[in-house]
């Protein structure tokens, strides 16, 4: 009789901050059917640092695998598609335009997993997304974008109740930068150099205070910094499409 195979604890560990990361998304949206809508956002925001941390385990733990990819694919829909649609669309949209806003929401939440499925098909690619660039904004950066009002009105910037037309433009606008073809930095292509390193450990303490201290002004910040970043870089490719 064939004896079945065993994994270690180390080989599930990246599986297991995978499925803590979907639980997160989840009670996202479940949080947001509560009107807690403070605990909804930090739950998005946890479950993208685990998404940060379980691809990291898999590598550094000689850990990857195909299950793991596609079940950290399925976890990023969760976490990076619907909940942040859901949580928007309780906060901002419930109201006498709740129809259009729904609409926008199915738009973002559809490319974020449009978004995912390409990111799939290319992974493997030698030129695929995560070796020099991303193509598109990635799921995780879009969910961070996409609750940028959350996030302003938490911080009491505005009352994006008021606003349900143009947060649902925004968040749909915010969907189909995912979907396109636009380069995105990648964090994995950064280089430091060795003199400047203190300088960026540095400004990583103080945006971790910062959180701490202010949460949502910081996001909104760190929102507005990536979207110049974005708007920056969509000038730049379009100057080089046109270049002779």
């Amino acid at each position: 009789m064939r004896a079945r195979a065993s994994l270690t604890f180390r080989q599930l560990l990246p599986n297991l901050v995978t499925i803590l990361g979907m639980c997160a998304g989840l009670s996202a949206i479940r949080y947001t059917f509560d009107a807690r809508f403070e605990l909804a956002a930090a739950l998005i925001i946890i479950a993208a640092l685990l998404d940060g941390v379980d691809g990291l385990l898999a590598r550094k733990l000689g850990a990857a695998s195909s299950f793991g990819a596609e079940l950290d694919s399925f976890s990023d829909f969760v976490s990076f598609g619907v909940a942040p649609g859901v949580l928007v669309f309780g906060y901002a949209l419930a109201g006498p335009m709740a129809g259009i806003g729904w609409v926008f929401v199915l738009v973002f939440t559809v490319c974020a997993c449009l978004r995912l499925a390409r990111f799939n098909i290319s992974r493997d690619k030698p030129d695929g997304p995560g070796m020099r660039h991303f193509v598109g904004v990635p799921a995780p950066a879009g969910a961070m974008l996409g609750l940028l009002p959350v996030f302003a009105g938490l911080a009491g910037l505005i009352d994006a109740s008021t606003i349900p037309v143009l947060v649902a433009v925004y968040l749909g606008g915010v969907g189909v930068l995912m979907i396109s073809r636009l380069p995105t930095p990648s964090l994995k292509a950064v280089r430091v150099a060795q003199e400047n390193v203190v300088w960026v450990l540095l400004g990583a303490a103080v945006f971790v205070g910062l959180l701490f201290l202010r949460s949502w002004v910081t996001l909104v910040i760190a929102d507005l910094i990536y979207l110049g970043l974005l708007g920056w870089l969509a000038l730049r490719h379009m100057r080089r499409k046109k270049a002779p």
